[in-house]
């Protein structure tokens, strides 16, 4: 454990101490500022129909922020080690292989996180100058807040597993993007086809992270959407661990 940490607080000092850490906090909290804006400004003076969590998610700035920050954040966890040639040095220490893939990714949900608590000021903005009393609600927040951190999860282990099989961060950063985007795709698939009894459509309807990011806006947290996002989650940081170990068959 102690290994474990030693690590974390490396790969967390390489976000915290750095110009690109906080460009990347700055550019997040640019994009959803503006999305607030947007979104009052298309309300107007009309009281708000929904919950502005549940407004937010509907907007193309969360996704956005989304599809961007994720592969930026991700693209020097193993690539950039790879190309300076510390990879090779770090792992001929006496750690273990998922000590550092999950080092790496923990402290890449940590960042990311971090990232997205300007949301807390623009939902307090709203709350006090709107008639949106329950902008701060403690289910809401706790919904929303655990639906930004479970889409990341997927994201950002996306992220990890490009970043783990190249030697180039603008390619590692291209490659999550897709990634990303496909997911994003079949997620907008998943929306547009309407729910039957065939059993395509019902494993469709899995990926459909609109109406699932939606339900966690309201504060409403579906076990299938937690159990496929956690799921996913380690699918990907399995993948990534086998390619880190894939090394020693080299």
């Amino acid at each position: 454990m102690r290994i474990f940490w030693t690590l974390l607080r490396r790969e967390l000092s390489s976000f915290f101490l750095s110009l690109t850490g906080y460009v990347i906090i700055a550019a997040v909290t640019l994009l959803v500022g503006l999305s607030f804006v947007v979104l009052i400004a298309g309300v107007g003076s009309d009281p708000f129909t929904a919950p502005v969590t549940e407004m937010f998610y509907g907007t193309f700035y969360f996704w956005l922020v989304l599809l961007l920050a994720t592969p930026v954040i991700t693209m020097r966890l193993f690539a950039l080690e790879k190309a300076s040639g510390t990879f090779e040095t770090l792992m001929t220490t006496p750690v273990g292989d998922m000590q550092v893939v999950a080092a790496k990714f923990t402290a890449a949900i940590i960042f990311y996180m971090v990232a997205w608590l300007p949301l807390l000021a623009c939902l307090f903005i709203v709350q006090h100058f709107t008639n949106q009393a329950g902008a701060l609600d403690g289910g809401t927040m706790g919904g929303m807040y655990l639906g930004i951190f479970l889409v990341g999860c997927v994201f950002l282990s996306m992220g990890c597993l490009a970043s783990a099989i190249s030697y180039s961060q603008m390619t590692a950063a291209m490659i999550s993007f897709v990634l990303g985007v496909s997911l994003f795709s079949l997620a907008y698939l998943a929306k547009s086809t309407p729910v039957n009894a065939h059993w395509q459509t019902q494993v469709l309807a899995y990926f459909n992270l609109f109406d699932q990011m939606h339900d966690f806006a309201r504060g409403a947290v579906d076990t299938r959407a937690v159990i496929f996002y956690v799921s996913a989650t380690f699918l990907f940081l399995f993948l990534t661990l086998r390619v880190v170990e894939s090394r020693r068959w080299k």
